[in-house]
Formats: C-alpha cells, sequence, structure tokens
C-alpha cells in the first residue's frame, strides 16, 4: 500500500507542474548541444574530446544530410520527436532539425571561417558577397543567351543604393526572387555589387564605362565617380572620340570637356582612330573630318556614312591652296559643291553656301616663360651638338605643343635643331627638388621628337618649334624637355630663371636635368619656353 501512495504521490506532484516535462526537456537539449561542444558523442554513445580526433572531420554524430537511428533523439518543448543530426566538415558546423515523420526538415549550415576568422566587417561582407548562403534575391545578369546569376542580400544592396531600396522596400516594392536584369554586364553588376559590399573600386578597363552605366542606373554616385576618375587616367587621342561619344549619352559634363581637350589638341590622331567607326552621329557632327585617301570609293563611302555632316566642315574657312590641294581633290564633295566654294574664295559675288565659313576658334595655344630675361655675351654660349634639358612638371593635364628657342645672337644663321620630350628623368648635382621618377638602368620613354632647321634672324626673340603631334603631359609627374642645336654661331640665352612659373591656370614647376651637358639649367640657359594647349577659365566645351 505504501508503494501504491508513493506512486500516487509521484504523479500528483508531476501534475501540480505541467511545466517541469518542458523544463526538463530544455535542460536535456543544452546538455546534449553542451556535450558535443565539450566530447563529440559518435554513433552508439562513445564519447572523444577535439585533441583526440585526428582531424575536425572525424567528429562527427552522423553525417550532415543523413538521418540515423544511432543519431541522439532529443525530446522537443511542443512533444514532438526532433532528431537534431550536428557533424563538423572543415570549419562548417551543419545542424538539421527533422519533423517527426521525416518528412520535411530544413538545413542550415554556419560557417566558422566567416565568424570567427573575419576580423573586419568589409572581411565579413566579403565572404557574403555572390554567396548563396542567407541570400535572399537572386539577379538574373545579362542578355537572355549569356545571363548569369548573381545572388545577393536585399539589406546591403538597399543600404547602399536608393534604386535597390525603392525596388525592396518601397510602395511597388518587388516580391519575386528572381529578378532580370538584360541591359547591364554580368562583370560589370558584379562590380557594383564588390562596392556594396565592400566598399571596392579595382576594376577592369574593358568593363568601366558598363560600370559607369550600372552605378548610374541604380544611383551610386560615389562609384561613377570612381568610373569617370578611371576614364580620365586612360584618356589618349586613339580613345578620346569613342569616350567622347559615351560621355555624352551617360550626361558626363566633366568627363566630355576632358575629351574635347584631348580631341582638340590631338585632333589628327583622335579622328583617325580605330574605334571613329564606333561614334554615335550626334558626336560625328561637332568632330571635324581630315581624309588623305583619294580612293573613289572610299570617297563615295565616306560621303554616305557623313551625311548632312559634311555641311559642318568648314571648306569656306580654308586657304586657297588648302582647299584647290587638299579638300577639292579627296572626291567627298560634289562637282557644283566643289565650284561654289572656288567661287566663294576668288569671286567678289561669292554664292549662297550650305557650309559654314566662320573660321573655328580652336585651342588658343599658351606659352610658359621660365626666364626674366636674355642676354647674350661674347665667347658664350655655343652649341656644336651639345644637349641643353631641362626638367619639368604641372599640376593640370597639358598637351605640349612644342618650345620656344633662343637663335643667333650674331646677325642671321641656320641651326640644326633636334628636340625630345621624355617621361622621367633624374636630378642634377647642385639643383634642389626631388623627382618622382624613380631610378632605372632603362632610359625614359620617349614621348615625341622633332629634327627640322632652324632659322634665326639675329634678334633677341624666341623661335616657335613644334612636335608632330601635341603630346600629352599628366599632372603631377617629371617630364625632360631637351633639344640639341648644331650651329657656328653665338645664340642668346635667358637668364634669372624661375623654378615655379604660373600659366594661365597650369603652374609649372622646373629642376635641373643631369642630361644637359651645355649649361642649361633652372637659373639661366636654353629652352626659354614650352608651348602648351591646357585648360582656360572657361569650363565649356569648345565650340563645333
Amino acid at each position: 500500500m505504501k508503494e501504491v501512495r508513493d506512486r500516487k504521490s509521484a504523479g500528483e506532484q508531476q501534475n501540480h507542474h505541467p511545466h517541469r516535462e518542458e523544463a526538463a526537456s530544455s535542460s536535456s537539449l543544452s546538455s546534449s548541444l553542451s556535450s558535443v561542444a565539450q566530447g563529440m558523442t559518435i554513433g552508439d554513445g562513445a564519447t572523444t574530446s577535439p585533441s583526440e580526433s585526428s582531424s575536425p572531420s572525424s567528429l562527427l554524430l552522423c553525417e550532415p544530410g543523413g538521418l540515423e537511428r544511432k543519431c541522439p533523439t532529443l525530446p522537443s518543448p511542443s512533444g514532438n520527436v526532433t532528431h537534431v543530426v550536428i557533424g563538423t566538415q572543415g570549419a562548417a558546423v551543419h545542424v538539421q532539425h527533422v519533423g517527426a515523420e521525416y518528412g520535411s526538415f530544413t538545413q542550415h549550415q554556419y560557417s566558422g571561417d566567416v565568424q570567427s576568422l573575419k576580423p573586419t566587417l568589409r572581411e565579413r561582407n566579403a565572404a557574403m558577397f555572390d554567396n548563396e548562403l542567407m541570400s535572399d534575391v537572386v539577379f538574373v545578369v545579362g542578355p537572355p543567351s549569356a545571363c548569369q546569376r548573381i545572388f545577393a542580400h536585399k539589406y546591403v544592396l538597399a543600404t547602399g543604393s536608393a534604386v535597390f531600396f525603392a525596388m525592396f522596400h518601397g510602395g511597388l516594392a518587388e516580391t519575386k526572387l528572381e529578378i532580370a536584369v538584360p541591359d547591364v554586364d554580368p562583370l560589370a553588376f558584379r562590380t557594383l555589387l564588390r562596392y556594396l559590399y565592400m566598399d571596392d573600386t579595382q576594376m577592369k578597363a574593358d568593363v568601366v564605362l558598363s560600370t559607369l552605366y550600372a552605378a548610374k542606373k541604380y544611383m551610386v554616385p560615389f562609384l561613377a565617380r570612381a568610373c569617370v576618375a578611371f576614364l580620365e587616367r586612360s584618356l589618349t587621342a586613339e580613345n578620346a572620340c569613342v569616350l567622347l561619344s559615351q560621355a555624352r549619352l551617360l550626361d558626363e559634363p566633366d568627363l566630355t570637356q576632358r575629351c574635347w581637350e584631348v580631341v582638340d589638341a590631338q585632333a589628327e590622331m583622335a579622328l583617325t582612330a580605330d574605334g571613329l567607326a564606333d561614334v554615335d552621329h550626334a558626336t560625328l557632327n561637332t568632330a571635324t573630318k581630315k581624309y588623305e585617301n583619294n580612293d573613289d570609293a572610299v570617297a563615295q563611302r565616306l560621303r554616305r556614312v557623313l551625311g548632312d555632316a559634311v555641311f559642318l566642315i568648314r571648306f569656306p574657312a580654308m586657304s586657297l591652296d588648302e582647299f584647290a590641294n587638299e579638300a577639292a581633290q579627296s572626291g567627298v564633295l560634289t562637282l557644283q559643291e566643289t565650284k561654289d566654294v572656288f567661287l566663294h574664295l576668288t569671286a567678289t559675288q561669292k554664292p549662297a553656301l550650305r557650309f559654314c565659313a566662320v573660321p573655328r576658334r580652336g585651342l588658343q595655344a599658351q606659352v610658359c616663360h621660365r626666364f626674366g630675361s636674355c642676354a647674350y655675351r661674347s665667347n658664350q654660349w655655343r652649341y656644336r651638338g651639345r644637349c641643353d634639358s631641362i626638367q619639368f612638371c604641372v599640376d593640370k593635364r597639358v598637351f605640349v605643343v612644342g618650345f620656344g628657342l633662343y637663335g643667333s645672337s650674331n646677325g642671321a644663321a641656320e641651326y640644326s635643331v633636334r628636340m625630345e620630350l621624355k617621361r622621367g628623368g633624374s636630378n642634377g648635382d647642385g639643383c634642389s627638388g626631388a623627382s618622382s621618377s624613380s631610378s632605372s638602368s632603362s632610359p625614359p620613354p620617349l614621348l615625341g621628337e622633332c629634327v627640322t632647321k632652324l632659322v634665326s634672324d639675329g634678334s633677341s626673340n624666341t623661335f616657335h618649334v613644334h612636335f608632330p603631334h601635341p603630346i600629352q603631359i599628366e599632372a603631377d609627374q617629371y617630364y625632360t624637355a631637351s633639344c640639341v642645336l648644331d650651329g657656328g654661331e653665338l645664340s642668346y640665352f635667358g637668364q634669372e630663371g624661375m623654378s615655379e612659373v604660373q600659366a594661365g591656370c597650369v603652374t609649372f614647376q622646373f629642376q635641373c636635368s643631369v642630361d644637359s651637358t651645355n649649361g642649361t639649367g633652372v637659373q639661366g640657359g636654353q629652352i626659354p619656353e614650352i608651348i602648351f594647349y591646357g585648360p582656360s577659365s572657361s569650363a565649356s566645351p569648345p565650340l563645333p
């Protein structure tokens, strides 16, 4: 009877504490998970500690994804049976919760590499970039024939882009798991996401334009600025027309202005580049054309391509010699057009023309004068094939057209002239300032040269000698200007030299060069002037 009463009393106590079973279940679950952390339970109940295991992959209760009867069965708080399958593979821990009917389950994979081995937010975000783990949106990027699936996380995108915020959290929020983006290059889209996840602005040259398009499409202004800066650094005469066309389409006025500067300064090189065929017609209407191929078929094709843009070429503004020997024989104009232009250039009563007759304003060459005065002395400043050289840098991008040189101080004379412009150089002894170029056994790259004759009239005026093409000079880099004159007469030379000169909007800094073997330096010598195209006070693009 006592045994019956004891069992009854125990049952009553159980009835008076309805939460005890639930607490016991929670305690059992906590204890089981704690035992996993300290000593992993394997198969039939044997235990081992991590230090006894030969490798992390051996610490398995059962294979992740498998349902083994020998796996621990833990009671859930709701009373339903839940199988918890825990295992490690490498640095990842797998936890699987399985329903009592073995019908459905959810599986979560937590990478210990992300939480434990990535100390900074940037590194953790980098690990989640294009990662399916916890991804809640998938972009199908690119045309249907070459699309790619890119995984992303709405929170990251919405905090970095107003467009993504409106797309996921606005009044017309996108609810589909997959979003098609057919008008963006997949690599450019990944570059955009890489910036949103990690502030990474590194990009490849062949996708900068498409990345700029994506940045503007999704309103990510800082990435757009990085793209524009990249394009400005890579701007050359060969790609200026193509970039000009794209800059206009993408509404980038600063980049458009920089492209115009290159086209104006290096028109012949820019307008004969291979990429000119890819320029849109609106941009073509604002550019000058020069063609030297007189083949009739080529001339006819050019006329078809130009269309009405041919009337923007200012044939009436040419000299009679230029028109007669160049344009009139190109085959681009019809006989009537050629006749009308000839009459305009020669006749008193001029015919009406569709061509514009107002000369182009063009770029105005600017001159940097680095000496305060010039002088000549008996028996001083001869040449005889020795090199005069000076090193300089500028604070803004310019295009060097040529140099101003001194001529004979003893009447008319002729000199043979060889001019060179090289990137970099080394300091000469006794000169202050440090060169930005690194010392190297290889010679500095030659950017341009000119070999010609200089006929001096004996005055102290400088004589301008031009390179075949304007040479692009980048800001904050040193360049070496050199000339070799060979002649029997003495010449003028500069004095009261300045190490820093303000020429318009551009600041020039000068220092000595070890290439100078004829005495030219900062304080005096040859190369008194640098002729260049540079930014003016007006920021508007030149008129066509």
